[in-house]
């Protein structure tokens, strides 16, 4: 096919359809198809090399090559030729194939004669399945239109490789999705879970990937396009007056729905004989090809634009909802590639656990699922192109692990783990109503960190003295407009009620840095964790931060009321904000509302700077609150949302320990209650530390709180101690190690 033509290409498809139809095995159905692609490609070789296990590729099926090299000849990714095609996912086309960069002689294959080297990865929506090869004796550049021809053919190798086309015997043809799969993610939220997957957005499956009528196929096109067009159009008008950021999105849709080139690509595919779907599917799967590849993030989010809108044209054309029919198991783990808060709460608590492909560990998604309690793991590189409806998966939200389809002594172990925190839990559950007093006599009081009303039956369950913190951010967060303040108050009444009697401690909403409002309009700042956010924002737009400040003062009505203002970085911010507080406490009297019986203001001490502030801060404090995670950060200079850096500091290194206990003697100095909030409180170690310097509070998640008290009451505080000042004056980076070793001794003892 040297001057190839779109009937050439066409014929090429039917050829290949005749073959996939026949009743044959896969190998008998790959043999075949090498003979009609080197035949219609007028070359002496064509050669399917196919993934045997994530690193390696395996000769398959050739016309042209050894015969005795299929299944013998195997490559690891980016070896040879072939093995840059697979790891690139980009085409490599030469004439003189011995001098390309890379190219590795196959001795057993016979190939010695051949210089011209045409490779083509086979992929589908990312998925790199394997490569597809045609060669010749010929020095010869091959040309763009064999160069697309090749391109369409692996397109259509892969979507019957998905359906199952060329199973056979060894790994390389084996089925896919039935095999046991190990992924490794991030930690969104501790817990493990084992249940069955359920998939946020089923994959859209396309059954018919070559068409006899092109012109059938490009009017199915024009129909589907113009009726996405047009639903892009009525959400945009939808949208213009709310969140900006939604309306920049979906002008992006707007424009690539409306891209002459998308188009025109598209029509090529269908003129070359591939159906409207695996036309859409052909340019969505070089899309996606293509955002691994980029560096630029602005450029990733459009790429990702326009895998979202394919999807969307994808089930228009095929009348494959979202709403598939598929049931939720009994033991749901969703499967995304992400998810906003709001959509995540309408599943609510009926999830084991949930698996992210993308996320980070302050989304919004994350929040939700600490706030959930939900096992969560994020950054689970392959879950959507791996994951069917229904795949049995355990879920291991301490290590950041997903086992899909796991073998049996995985399960086994497995449960073995889930079965010894069940009885942990029973053992938590027996001292629930006791104190946390260590056994030289100290008390240390344990409360809950919440953001929802789901939380609220936590602080009973769990034995927690109260809520240390009850985030107010997430209300703003689930909705697509600003709440009302009856709405608020009639929160905040619903949250002090449920709390009975007990404290909660109210923070005032911490937007900006990774939590933007869907109806504010973001900030293009290059380090949003250190801009304007919480405090700095509230005080730079009061209107918002009254109307919470009076939704706290009318919920209260006589009963007890605790506000702390967050990130705050210096006296005078708090200084303000207090005042702001105290004026509208004026207001409301003024205005007849009853007040609250009793009224503490504190801060959250999240910002290194505000440890120095003048003694007068701490007087005029009546709490504080170490906010543990954004201090870490700042304390290490290490963002907590890089991957790269964020494990690196340790939370027990003894520089940390130490400015701990240096803020928890200025609070004694001028006897401000001060307590330790953020996920290292929830940690044993970490909280057997925390109380060694001094902290007499914790607030952590409720889960954390038996396991906290079952540590504290066990331990002689004056000893642990010792054993932290002995580490620190040897010179010891971390007490890590020391506090590990003493632990075990005194297992060993008893």
């Amino acid at each position: 096919m040297a001057d190839s033509t779109e009937s050439e290409s066409r014929k090429l498809l039917g050829r290949l359809r005749e073959a996939l139809a026949e009743d044959s095995e896969g190998q008998e159905r790959l043999d075949h198809i090498t003979h009609l692609i080197a035949d219609s490609m007028a070359t002496e070789v064509c050669s399917i090399y196919l993934f045997r296990d994530d690193e390696t590729l395996e000769l398959c099926a050739t016309e042209g090559l050894k015969a005795e090299a299929v299944h013998q000849t195997r490559m690891r990714l980016g070896e040879g030729l072939v093995g840059r095609v697979a790891k690139s996912g980009s085409v490599v086309n030469s004439a003189d194939a011995p001098k390309e960069r890379g190219f590795r002689y196959m001795p057993e294959t016979g190939e010695e004669m051949y210089s011209s080297f045409l490779g083509v990865p086979i992929q589908r929506l990312g998925d790199a399945l394997g490569v597809l090869v045609v060669q010749s004796r010929t020095a010869r550049e091959f040309s763009e239109d064999e160069v697309y021809a090749l391109e369409v053919v692996a397109m259509v190798l892969a979507e019957m490789a998905e359906l199952g086309a060329f199973i056979g015997e060894g790994a390389a043809l084996s089925a896919r999705h039935q095999h046991p799969v190990m992924i490794r993610g991030g930690v969104g939220q501790e817990g493990t879970a084992e249940g069955h997957v359920f998939l946020h957005e089923p994959r859209v499956v396309v059954t018919n990937p070559i068409a006899d009528d092109p012109h059938a196929e490009r009017e199915r096109l024009h129909e589907a396009v113009d009726t996405l067009r047009m639903s892009v159009d009525e959400m945009l008008a939808g949208a213009m007056t709310g969140d900006t950021e939604q309306v920049k999105v979906l002008e992006a849709y707007r424009m690539f729905a409306n891209s002459k080139g998308w188009m025109r690509r598209m029509e090529e595919d269908i003129a070359r004989g591939l159906s409207a779907e695996a036309a859409v599917e052909k340019e969505q799967s070089k899309a996606r090809a293509r955002m691994s590849q980029v560096p630029d993030a602005y450029l990733r989010e459009r790429l990702h634009d326009l895998d979202d809108l394919s999807n969307r044209l994808l089930r228009i054309l095929t009348g494959q909802g979202k709403d598939t029919g598929a049931e939720m198991p009994s033991d749901p783990v969703l499967v995304a590639r992400n998810i906003g808060p709001g959509e995540l709460l309408e599943y609510g608590r009926s999830l084991k656990g949930i698996i992210l492909e993308e996320g980070s560990v302050g989304s919004h998604a994350a929040i939700v699922a600490r706030a959930l309690a939900i096992p969560l793991v994020i950054n689970a590189d392959r879950i959507i192109t791996e994951a069917l409806n229904g795949d049995h998966v355990l879920v291991d939200g301490e290590q950041g692990i997903v086992h899909l389809r796991p073998e049996d002594s995985i399960k086994t172990a497995f449960r073995d783990k889930i079965a010894m925190q069940t009885t942990a839990a029973e053992k938590y559950s027996s001292i629930r109503e006791l104190p946390a007093i260590t056994k030289d006599g100290t008390e240390i009081r344990l409360s809950m960190n919440a953001g929802l009303m789901a939380d609220l039956p936590s602080l009973e369950s769990s034995g927690a003295n109260g809520v240390g913190l009850f985030r107010t951010e997430l209300q703003f967060l689930i909705r697509n407009q600003m709440p009302k303040r009856g709405e608020l108050v009639a929160l905040y009444q619903r949250v002090l009620a449920a709390a009975d009697g007990q404290k909660v401690v109210f923070r005032t909403l911490d937007i900006g840095s990774d939590k933007v409002l869907p109806y504010m309009k973001p900030q293009e700042e290059p380090n949003p964790a250190m801009g304007w956010r919480a405090i700095r924002l509230g005080l730079d737009k009061p209107g918002v931060m009254r109307m919470q400040l009076q939704a706290f003062i009318r919920a209260c009505a006589g009963r007890p009321l605790s506000v702390m203002f967050p990130f705050v970085a210096q006296f005078d911010e708090y200084r303000v904000a207090r005042a702001l507080l105290e004026k509208e406490l004026e207001n409301e009297a003024r205005l007849g509302h009853i007040l609250p019986e009793s009224v503490e203001i504190g801060a959250m001490l999240e910002t290194p700077s505000l440890a120095y502030a003048p003694t007068q801060f701490f007087e005029s404090c009546d709490f504080i609150s170490i906010g543990g995670n954004d201090l870490k950060q700042f304390f290490f200079a290490a963002d907590r949302e890089n991957e790269r850096v964020r494990k690196r500091y340790d939370s027990l290194n003894v520089s940390f320990l130490s400015f701990i206990e240096q803020i928890v003697e200025r609070c004694e100095s001028t006897n401000t209650p001060v307590s330790f909030c953020g996920e290292d409180a929830g940690r044993p170690l970490e909280a057997l530390c925390f109380a060694a310097m001094g902290l007499r509070t914790l607030s952590m998640r409720p889960a954390s709180i038996g396991p906290i008290k079952s540590m504290l009451r066990s331990i002689n505080l004056a000893e642990a101690k010792s054993v932290i000042d002995e580490a620190r004056n040897s010179g010891a980076q971390s007490v890590r190690p020391a506090i590990e070793e003493w632990l075990r001794e005194r297992v060993d003892a008893d």
